[in-house]
């Protein structure tokens, strides 16, 4: 049969978030014989293509190491995802975790005195994530943060904290009882989210009321203005995360 140029490039594009995801596990170290790895899935795009692919690397890998998807209801309603992300675990015959909890109404409450829901709700979220890391005898939780992430990171420390760093595509906590992995960490959001319809995962809309009005969406907004002024801008911002020169800064 003739492949279609449409076909081709769809089949690249799965190809190539395997390839760049296999270079980030193999850099990184982040998978490793006997993983027992908590994979973090919110409904969206990223954590449902990292499940996807984590899935496909057990079956593969020349280690054994077992996922464990796990679902957090941040509380804003989301049944339908609650839903649809049940019908998909049990699809890939994989043992999950699902719990209902308050930290979106929480964050954006009375109670919260002043301090970013953002920050509150992520922060809760972490630390319930760590402890049933723990609970289900994982010893690594699998995050679906991509590079477009890592990069948005970079500025909104630079900007709202006054230090330059971002997230880590491996990361130890706990004096290295729990470690975080990120395997998207070198592959574009853009590919990601076409992956999602070439795959036909069910990817759920966020539901959260500060979804776009977040310091996060304020830097993608700069960032998208400033990659349309030069296409090179968003490459050699990638190529600057991993191409550090501390001679040259004063700190």
């Amino acid at each position: 049969m003739i492949q279609t140029p449409q076909a081709s490039k769809m089949a690249y594009i799965v190809k190539e978030i395997n390839k760049l995801m296999g270079r980030a596990i193999h850099r990184y170290g982040l998978l490793e014989d006997g993983d027992r790895i908590m994979v973090a899935v919110s409904g969206g795009a990223d954590s449902l293509v990292m499940l996807h692919f984590l899935d496909k690397w057990t079956q593969k890998a020349p280690i054994s190491f077992h996922i464990f998807p796990v679902y957090l209801d941040m509380g804003f309603g989301n049944k339908d995802t609650w839903h649809t992300l049940q019908i998909h675990f049990s699809r890939l015959k994989l043992p999950w975790h699902m719990e209902e909890t308050d930290f979106g109404p929480y964050a954006h409450g009375k109670q919260n005195r002043g301090k970013s829901p953002c920050f509150i709700c992520s922060l809760n979220r972490r630390k319930r994530l760590f402890e049933l890391t723990r609970a289900l005898g994982c010893n690594k939780i699998a995050m679906g943060h991509n590079l477009d992430d890592l990069i948005e990171t970079f500025f909104i420390n630079m900007c709202y904290s006054g230090e330059m760093s971002t997230m880590l595509p491996r990361q130890e906590m706990f004096k290295g009882l729990i470690t975080i992995i990120r395997p998207l960490a070198l592959i574009e959001k853009g590919k990601i989210e076409r992956a999602t319809d070439i795959l036909k995962l069910p990817v759920c809309k966020n539901r959260c009321p500060s979804v776009t009005t977040s310091r996060r969406q304020e830097i993608r907004d700069l960032l998208t203005q400033l990659y349309s002024t030069n296409k090179k801008i968003r490459s050699n911002l990638q190529k600057a995360l991993f191409h550090i020169r501390p001679e040259y800064l004063p700190g």
